[in-house]
């Protein structure tokens, strides 16, 4: 990159320092007695003296300023504080070189030629003026260019909250570089020939439009592809992040190139793509905490207290034995035991639709047909039982008791306004609580009113068989219950 900046920079000036010499050389000729007095030996030894001294600066300045930039840089490392500044202000300090040579060397040849005429004097102002102008642009566009990787590395960590140059500040660079320098200085040309202040009248003007006019189409199209590569690169970056983002990825960020509006651009999207994150990740803790379905519903429909009569499948499922095991084995342990209890739980609730609405200790209660509804809730909560059945025999250090009932409930928000929970209230819950103490002593482990076998599709009621009728706790009605036929 050091050996790309320093050529850029240097074929840049060395072309332009030639037109300019061309253009001087070329509007001083004429027949008058001062005419050919720009064209001298001492004046080319001064030229080339200062293209000397002009390359030797340009050394110092990217050894004290660029060179330590650049070796973080290709090392790939974290920039310093200092280290940070000194790439923010390479672009600065360039200019102010810039600008103190051009003043310099002008100051030179000026009183080197003092008495060589006012046309001559008023010639060399000219073409310092101009001429350091359109180097001074180029050299901008130069250096954003071929440093703006590790400018943009200098920022990534910390911006700048000074604003740097915008797009508009940009474009007017590019025009006055492409388009009023050389314009102005054929105008200025073509005026002074008329008004025969500094230009001879016998002195041809063609040579130097000729070059003014292909030098403006070479650096316009050089300029404009520099500068639009400076807004359409971040802003495909950004388009094709937020693509990301709208896809659902919401772990992506885009470099900020610099603290014009550009680089608010990529920091507003950083931040945005960062809020949406973490909205993201609430919205996920909020569904592990409360179920999915009901985190959707709440979002979407911004429900606070109340809710309606649902029918609905209820699924209870307690853990046998759970006191006395964790009275005789570590905490950690019993956590262990529980959470591959409620993972077995919730997989089997998940495949067939349900909602896990509650844990409690070492119990968990399921239900069918809420928020969302769904085609066969008895059927759904009968078979998820079957499935636990064979799922949990694998936790042989406790027992447990699987009771299902079906019913009217209502399903809602409880709570306060400043803190409520979805839950399901209703008898069809009190009757599958029952159902589970009552199923731990029996083979299957599992108790299904008979209403749920009413309820649900012919091929699930198949797999179940009315054992007999009794009165639960609580209740005064007598309870029909099944127990599936296939018992392991």
């Amino acid at each position: 990159m050091r050996a790309r900046y320093s050529a850029a920079l240097i074929t840049a000036y060395g072309i332009g320092a030639a037109e300019l010499v061309v253009i001087v050389v070329l509007l001083g000729r004429s027949d008058a007695p001062d005419a050919h007095s720009l064209v001298t030996v001492r004046n080319a030894l001064a030229m080339i003296l200062m293209l000397l001294a002009g390359l030797a600066i340009a050394a110092v300045f990217t050894t004290k300023f660029v060179m330590p930039s650049l070796r973080w840089f290709c090392r790939g490392e974290e920039p310093t504080p200092a280290q940070r500044h000194n790439a923010l202000e390479i672009t600065s300090r360039q200019t102010k070189v810039h600008v103190s040579m051009w003043v310099c060397a002008g100051t030179v040849f000026f009183f080197a030629n003092v008495h060589s005429g006012g046309r001559n004097l008023a010639l060399i102002v000219l073409a310092v003026i101009f001429g350091g102008a359109a180097m001074l642009c180029m050299g901008t566009l130069i250096t954003d260019a071929i440093l703006r990787p590790m400018i943009i590395a200098s920022m990534t960590a910390n911006p700048p909250s000074r604003r740097s140059p915008g797009v508009m500040e940009r474009l007017v660079v590019t025009w006055a570089l492409c388009t009023a320098i050389p314009v102005s200085a054929v105008i200025a040309i073509m005026v002074d020939r008329y008004l025969l202040w500094v230009i001879h009248s016998d002195t041809p003007i063609g040579g130097p439009i000729l070059i003014l006019g292909v030098t403006a189409i070479i650096a316009g199209v050089s300029g404009t592809v520099l500068v639009s590569r400076t807004v359409s690169v971040p802003v495909r970056e950004v388009g094709l992040a937020m693509a990301e983002v709208e896809r659902g990825h919401t772990d992506v960020s885009v470099s900020v190139h610099d603290s014009s509006e550009i680089g608010r651009l990529q920091m507003g999207f950083n931040r945005m793509a960062a809020e949406v994150a973490e909205r993201e990740r609430l919205r996920d803790l909020f569904g592990r905490h409360v179920g999915h379905d009901v985190a959707s519903r709440a979002i979407e429909q911004e429900e606070m207290l109340g809710g309606d009569v649902r029918t609905v499948a209820v699924l209870f499922i307690d853990l046998a034995g759970s006191t006395a095991f964790a009275a005789t084995r570590p905490p950690d342990e019993v956590a262990a035991l529980l959470n591959d209890f409620f993972r077995i739980v919730v997989t089997a609730v998940d495949e067939h639709h349900g909602l896990i609405n509650k844990f409690g200790g070492d119990a968990a209660l399921a239900i069918f047909g809420a928020p969302l509804a769904i085609d066969d809730p008895a059927g759904a909560a009968l078979a998820t039982a079957r499935e636990l059945r064979s799922a949990l025999r694998e936790l042989r250090s406790v027992d447990f008791g699987i009771g299902v009932s079906y019913g009217s409930v209502f399903a809602g928000n409880i709570g306060a306004e400043e803190r409520y929970e979805y839950t399901v209230i209703g008898d069809p819950v009190n009757e599958a609580a029952r159902l589970t103490e009552r199923a731990k002593d029996r083979p299957a482990r599992i108790l299904a009113a008979e209403q749920v076998l009413v309820n649900a599709s012919d091929s699930e009621a198949k797999q179940w068989r009315s054992r007999g009728r009794t009165v639960l706790r609580g209740r005064t009605r007598r309870t029909i219950y099944a127990e599936p036929i296939k018992t392991p």
